[in-house]
Order: structure tokens, then sequence, then C-alpha cells
């Protein structure tokens, strides 16, 4: 049996998995959120470890499982996140940087300026932008009082999240990252797979810093997880937790896309082993790296999917549970020319506009409810095919199917209608945590128990496919009326 730690924003999750990939057990313990200042978002690392060794206690403990019995520990976690400490202490010099801080803002305001973009762009696959971990890693050594005097010095270490958990449960032996977590810093070089030097010092950060990247199916290091196992266990795959998720979902070829949907949507396409930059708006990473392969993903993220039918619930009263769309949608026999664009916190991929402002039109005397409730939905599904239509059209790759995840797929309306914008099938899994699954799949390919990625997709189970029945003429129609929606706020 393996033990996952999936190391979310919110939480830590400990996760039992068979060798064949069954969920087991797990455990949730919820960590702090922190806002000493408007646009500051910070954790505490140190309970992020803490929480990882009382999970691990906890799952072996309620599941009735002898530690002496699990074989290894997978890791999957919260990317860009950033965290600097002090290597002979082991101490945190300050509370991590969360991807969503935005204190890097002029850091990365000011690389813009001066014309480094397209360099960037070319080197990393990724945007300026403080969403990356270099800016929140440059701000600490800049004003936390001593750290760049002890960075110079190659006092300090640095490291998403995946680093800080792999230098402390190997008791500092050893300081290493993924591909994955890496290729969201803005320091990687996603053509060579190594930190890139220019970047390093674009952001003024010592390289002596920075872990080692290794490919997500690698060993990297023993631990006794602090006296837990007699025998110290191997840290086997890490993953980044979106990646995770195209991986869990075995999207191991070329048009193979995932897509979450939860408060927002990640949706991430394999694109295959050439790198090829991203379009306007999205951003290309490395999807997966095992078997000696690296494959190139384009990634884009929506704002408001699951958080616009919570809306309607928690602000507008409009109905008392999401699942009440499906029926009001139903209930209609189209969407009576009504939209509803949820720019409720500005317009993500592939527009990009945070001073957008959600707006509902095409409304009459006769609408209704249920036309708001179906317009919701449509928008979700109409995100989801801006995202997917640029990341095909710069690819030059088919979809082949879009493997989907999260509350909102349980809604048959949606899965059709998603279906049909995309002209392609939608796959339904019931694969459970899909992120840590992927960490899994990692750890057994690092430790041998299957040889290739062909062996892992024989284990997926069958999952629903829908697919699309829409005609071309009425699928065009719908969707200019979506663009035209668009246009009015994206102006």
């Amino acid at each position: 049996m393996i033990i996952a730690i999936d190391q979310s924003t919110s939480a830590t999750k400990a996760i039992l998995f068979s060798d064949a990939l069954e969920v087991l057990h797990r455990v949730n313990l919820d960590h702090g959120q922190f806002y000493p200042q408007s646009g500051w978002v910070e954790h505490d690392a140190e309970e992020i470890y803490a929480n990882t060794l009382a999970g691990i206690k906890q799952l072996l403990e309620t599941s009735n499982v002898s530690p002496a019995s699990i074989s290894s520990i997978a890791i999957t976690n919260q990317r860009e996140t950033a965290v600097v400490w002090d290597k002979t202490t082991g101490k945190p010099v300050t509370r991590a940087v969360v991807w969503q801080d935005l204190r890097g803002t002029e850091i990365c305001g000011r690389l813009r300026s001066q014309g480094y973009t397209r360099k960037v762009r070319e080197k990393t696959g990724l945007l300026i932008d403080p969403y990356f971990s270099a800016s929140g890693i440059q701000w600490i050594l800049d004003y936390i009082p001593g750290a760049r005097s002890k960075a110079e010095k190659g006092e300090l270490l640095a490291g998403t999240i995946d680093s800080w958990l792999i230098w402390k449960l190997t008791a500092g032996r050893v300081h290493a990252t993924d591909f994955t977590n890496a290729s969201r810093t803005l320091l990687f070089n996603i053509h060579t797979c190594d930190w890139d030097g220019e970047m390093l010092e674009l952001f003024t950060i010592p390289r002596s810093m920075m872990p080692q990247p290794l490919p997500c199916d690698s060993l990297f290091g023993e631990t006794d997880a602090d006296g837990l196992f007699d025998t110290p266990i191997p840290i086997a795959g890490v993953i980044g937790d979106s990646h995770g998720a195209l991986t869990g979902q075995m999207c191991f070829e070329a048009g193979y896309g995932k897509a979450t949907y939860g408060t927002g949507s990640s949706v991430m396409m394999n694109i295959g082993e050439q790198y090829v930059p991203a379009p306007e708006g999205l951003v290309t990473s490395v999807g997966l790296a095992a078997c000696g392969k690296v494959f190139y993903a384009f990634e884009g993220n929506i704002h408001c999917t699951g958080a616009t039918l919570k809306w309607m619930v928690d602000e507008l009263r409009l109905i008392d549970h999401a699942e009440e769309t499906e029926t009001l949608a139903r209930s209609l026999p189209d969407n009576g020319g009504v939209y509803f664009v949820p720019a409720f916190a500005g317009l993500g991929a592939p527009w990009w506009n945070p001073d957008a402002k959600a707006i509902l039109c095409g409304m009459s005397l006769g609408t209704g409810k249920a036309h708001v409730a179906r317009a919701a939905l449509e928008a979700i599904a109409y995100q989801v095919k801006d995202l997917v239509d640029g990341m095909t059209g710069q690819a030059g790759i088919r979809l082949k199917a879009l493997r989907v995840d999260g509350g909102p797929t349980k809604n048959k309306f949606l899965m059709q209608f998603q279906a049909d914008m995309l002209q392609a099938d939608i796959e339904c899994s019931p694969i459970e945590e899909a992120s840590a699954m992927g960490a899994v799949v990692m750890n057994g390919l690092a430790r041998g128990t299957w040889k290739n990625l062909e062996e892992v997709v024989r284990l997926r189970p069958a999952a629903q496919t829908i697919t699309s029945r829409m005609e071309d003429q009425t699928r065009e129609k719908l969707h200019a009326g979506w663009m035209q929606a668009v246009r009015m706020i994206n102006r």
C-alpha cells in the first residue's frame, strides 16, 4: 500500500491507496490562511509539515493498517507557493508566499516594462506574473531582514511545497523537486528541464538556493516520517496537483485533456513530447515527466464555474441547491437568447481581463429563473470551449476526449452541452482523488510496479462517455451569441 500526500491550498490529505490504484482510506487536515495585508496570502510551512505528519499518523490509526505494510510515500501539491528556509535551523525565514499572493506585482511589472515578456515566455512557457513562484522568492530576499545576505552565502534554500516536504521528511538530506512543479516557478527552462541562469539572474535568486529538478517518476529519498515508520521507506513519485489530475485521468497521449470543475476550472491538454508556444492567454508547462519522456501541456484557468452556481444559491437565492439547475435547464427548449458571462472576478483565460464585470444579457419579460440557470450552466461549457479551441488550434491537435472530474460533472445537462460545444467525447470518470492518483501512478513507475504508461492505462476504470449530438449550425449560432456577450464587457 502507498500513502499519497495531497497538499492543497486549504488542507493536507493523507490518502491510502492499494497497488491497484484503489482509494482505501483518507484523512483531511485544514491549515491556516493568513492575509496580513491587502493582496497578501500566506501559509505557515511548519504547520503544513506538522499536518503532513499528523495526517500520516491518523491515517495509520484510523485505517488499522500496520506501518510495516506501507511501501512508500507519494506527493502531490499546490503549485507555485514559495517557501524560503534556513538550511541550518530548518526554519522558514517567513511564511510561505501563496500562489494567490500579489506582492510580486511590482517586480513583475518592472520586468514586463523592461521588455522581458517574450524571452521569459520562450524559455519558461509562462507569463510574467506574481501567480508564479519567482517574484515571491525575490520579494522574501529583498524585504525580509538578513535574507539576501544569507542567500548569497549559501545559507538559505527555496522551493515549492513539494521541495519543503521532501527536505523535512528526509531530515534535510534531499533538496529536490519534480519537473512539473519546477515548470511553474518562472525559473525553469522548459526546453532543457533545468534551472535557467538568465531567469535566476532576472529575479536575483542565487542558484544555490534551488532544489534539484527530477522527473516525476523518480525516487526522492527515504523517510521514517519522524519515527512513524520503524524502517525508512521511499518517497517515490512527486507531481504538481493539476499535472497529477492529468496523470490520474491517464491523459498520456497528445490530444487528451482533463478539466476539473470546481469553484473555478482548470483545463489542461497533453500536447505531446515537443514544446509548442501556448496561444495568447494560456501557458505551456511540463504536463508530466516519466519513463524517460517529457510530455508538455497547455493550461488555462477559469475563475468562476461552480462559484456561479453557488452565487445563485447564496446571494440571489434563486434556487436552494446547485443540483436544481439541471431540472430547470431541461425545462426549456433553448436558452431563449439569454447569456450569462460570470466575470465575478474578472475574466480569466483566454481573455485575462481583470476589470471585466459579470453580465446577464438577452432578457425579455418572458425570462424566468430557468433561463438564468440554463445560461449559467451554458457559460461553464462556453468558457471551457474557448480554452480548448485555443489549445487545439495552436498545437494543431484534435481533442480526442476531455476527461472530467469535480462536482458539476454530475449535472447531465452540463456534460451533454459541454460535449456538444466541443464536438468531442466527454469522459466522466469514477476516479476519486485524481491528483493523488497521479502521484501514485508516478510512485509505481518509480518503484517498478509498472514498466511503462501502457501498463498503467489498463488500470483505468470504465468511464461514462457522452458524445456530441448537436448540429453544427446550432452550435455555431449559440457560440456566436456567447462571443457577442463577452465582447460587451471585454472591450
